[in-house]
């Protein structure tokens, strides 16, 4: 019996991909030709990334963990939460952290929206 290894990509609807998928590769370094550990050779059409946990959850649907008009949000791994948060804060961008979404056991949690209103959670997990 064969065995599902990974997500295998994210796929969504925008107003303008092009420009989308531009402000995601540029501000996050993510999507199409990027290598999330600037190792290894570059593929054109993919995002080589770092292995590690991913959590695959359905929520309720009234849930207020993100935008109610919003189906999905996005939830990046990172290795620095500070770091990855420069250039939204240089550009003036919102930021919204709480100090109840952080734990030492589980990480450090922001949250940014992309230019067409797209929840993006990113999360740095604790070190190990």
């Amino acid at each position: 019996m064969g065995h599902v290894k990974g997500i295998g990509g994210l796929f969504f609807r925008a107003r303008d991909p092009d420009a989308l998928n531009a402000w995601y590769r540029e501000r996050l370094g993510i999507g199409a030709g990027c290598n999330a550990d600037d190792t290894g050779p570059i593929n054109e059409w993919v995002w080589n990334v770092t292995a590690g946990p991913v959590v695959f959850s359905a929520f309720k649907a009234d849930t207020d963990y993100f935008a109610a008009d919003k189906q999905h949000m996005l939830n990046l791994r990172v290795d620095d939460l500070d770091a990855v948060l420069v250039p939204f804060r240089e550009a003036g961008d919102e930021v919204i952290t709480k100090d109840e979404w952080d734990d030492p056991a589980v990480g450090r949690f922001a949250r940014v929206h992309d230019p067409e209103g797209n929840p993006i959670e990113l999360w740095e997990p604790p070190q190990s």
